[in-house]
């Protein structure tokens, strides 16, 4: 799986709202300024967040950006899926729907698990574990087990 600039920045973008409250609007300004991404895309980003209902949105002077519901209940999965579509896909489908044939056959199920080692993490942390710090255990398992050194 390749992060990309477009899943970094909605992350980041969502956990500085996190941090502001839920009753506070957030600029888009000061969270292109607080996080150091460009304004234009992080536009974009937040209308894709909007329209997939993890966002909403105040206009006016004291408008601006709330989550939608709380940090808690935002998984780093849900963000991905809002902004790029789905965790893992094979050419564009589904894993489960992958049909091969001969000694190729348990490429499926290696593509299977990955989608599933995906969730397994992303699918566990939330924008709240993220800000303040206390990720699942299995994730920081995880990290630690295949962090430093790794090849890429």
């Amino acid at each position: 799986m390749r992060v990309t600039a477009r899943v970094d920045y909605a992350v980041r973008a969502l956990v500085q709202l996190a941090s502001a409250g839920s009753d506070r609007p957030v600029k888009a300004e000061h969270l292109a300024t607080a996080q150091q991404i460009p304004l234009k895309f992080l536009l974009e980003i937040l209308r894709q967040l909007k329209q997939h209902k993890l966002l909403a949105s105040r206009r006016g002077p004291d408008g601006g950006y709330t989550l939608a519901k709380p940090a808690a209940a935002i998984a780093i999965a849900d963000v991905i899926r809002a902004v790029e579509g789905p965790l893992a896909t094979v050419r564009d489908t589904s894993p489960a729907a992958l049909d091969y044939d001969g000694l190729t056959e348990p490429l499926r199920t290696v593509w299977i698990a990955v989608r599933g080692s995906l969730r397994h993490v992303l699918e566990d942390v939330t924008l709240q574990d993220v800000l303040t710090g206390r990720l699942p255990r299995h994730v920081v398992s995880i990290a630690e087990k295949y962090g430093e050194g790794e090849r890429p």
